[in-house]
């Protein structure tokens, strides 16, 4: 039996803790006696699953970062991207643990998360190979620095590259400059509501840490550690200082020209190098999940119909403060159509006819009838048929008439 680490008031009962809690402080990983067992997947199997509350932790996490990058960034300034792993995913490695093999939690929550350094690194990267021209075409990334910031001794040179990403210093170097591009952390929605666990079996752990020679003949040590399973979601948030691009690169800033050299980073980072540790294994890689783009765009879409209702009924209000009274009702009988494909002329009309129009107003109903008919080449004083009553336009007419005479 292998117990955590922990005073006994505790108990030995965690499963209702958070993933990075159970990995962490609550792993059962010890005998009773303090020492190590030696296999490690048994223990990680109790902190790789979700439980109810880390789904809707992580739900809430996922949604509530959504609504304040929408609230707080304008859509000038805003990259987003939403991607699904097709490998494993795994970050944190070398922090310490127990196991050899940590693993990257975000506090306080307790869930996986992929940095927001790490993106921006991961990218940094993808675009230098691009403009390397080594990968085919680079896709509009240049190296050369053909921007200027600043005069005399203060004068800094950089390229797009350095804009958006930021000049990186050597050391002892005065010349600075941050890049324009805020990247945010990711909060993964785990496939499947659980962790995995991998295993690697290196080989010559002896040459490796003991300096021995090297031979076939060795004992591979199986080391276990936690993977964000594939198949999960991961929605990549882009801030940019547009303002500031504008002033230092204009060229990057017209027509938004950062998205789509951006987009073709992801792209790059996607199909080559991949997000988080053991990249060069395969671990990490990423496709964009076209499914939740277009649900994306459809929810935009929603949301921009209900912004102009909102929009055309403040306008109304508005325009109703400066109205008549019978104008006002004539809106108020539009508004309240029976049927949404009626025109104007027939909603009034109708309205008319069913006796739907206050006594007061029907005079000025009727004359904006009236005005309609004559628009509509409908108003028929006399009737050029030989049987007048067939003539339907001609009838319209005398009903308004009679309504504008006020009985």
């Amino acid at each position: 039996m292998t117990i955590a680490a922990v005073p006994d008031y505790l108990g030995q009962d965690f499963s209702s803790a958070s993933p990075g809690m159970r990995f962490g402080m609550y792993l059962r990983l010890w005998h009773p006696d303090f020492t190590k067992p030696k296999a490690g997947a048994d223990a990680l199997g109790t902190a790789k699953k979700l439980t109810l509350n880390d789904v809707r932790t992580a739900e809430n996490l996922v949604k509530r970062q959504r609504q304040s990058f929408e609230a707080s960034v304008t859509p000038a300034a805003a990259f987003r991207l939403d991607a699904v792993c097709v490998a494993p995913f795994t970050t944190g490695l070398g922090n310490e643990h127990p196991l050899e093999n940590g693993f990257a939690f975000l506090t306080p929550y307790g869930l996986p998360y992929l940095p927001g350094s790490g993106i921006k690194g991961v990218l940094r990267q993808a675009v230098r190979e691009l403009a390397s021209g080594e990968w085919g075409g680079a896709c509009g990334w240049r190296t050369e620095r053909r921007h200027t910031l600043g005069e005399g001794a203060q004068r800094i040179e950089f390229s797009d590259i350095d804009a958006l990403f930021g000049l990186e210093s050597s050391d002892s170097d005065t010349q600075h400059l941050r890049g324009c591009l805020c990247f945010w952390d990711v909060v993964p929605k785990i496939h499947g509501d659980s962790l995995m666990v991998d295993i690697m079996t290196p080989h010559q752990g002896g040459y490796y840490q003991d300096g021995e020679t090297p031979h076939d003949s060795g004992s591979p040590n199986p080391i276990s550690f936690l993977t964000v399973p594939p198949g999960s979601a991961f929605a990549f948030h882009v801030q940019c200082d547009t303002h500031r691009l504008h002033r230092i690169s204009p060229d990057l800033a017209l027509d938004q020209r950062w998205k789509t050299l951006l987009q073709e980073a992801f792209a790059h980072a996607f199909d080559w190098l991949g997000f988080g540790a053991k990249t060069a294994v395969g671990y990490g890689a990423m496709k964009e999940d076209e499914a939740a783009a277009k649900r994306r765009e459809k929810e935009q879409e929603a949301r921009d119909a209900q912004a102009r209702e909102r929009s055309e009924q403040q306008a109304r209000e508005a325009a109703r403060q400066t109205m008549t009274p019978a104008e006002r009702h004539i809106d108020e009988l539009l508004a309240e159509r029976q049927d949404k494909t009626w025109s104007n002329l027939t909603t009034l009309f109708k309205a008319l006819e069913k006796g739907k129009v206050n006594a007061e107003h029907v005079t000025a109903v009727a004359q904006r009838v009236m005005g309609l008919m004559v628009a509509d080449g409908k108003w028929k004083a006399a009737s050029n048929k030989k049987n007048p009553a067939k003539d339907n336009d001609h009838q319209d007419t005398l009903k308004v008439q009679h309504w504008l005479k006020g009985a």
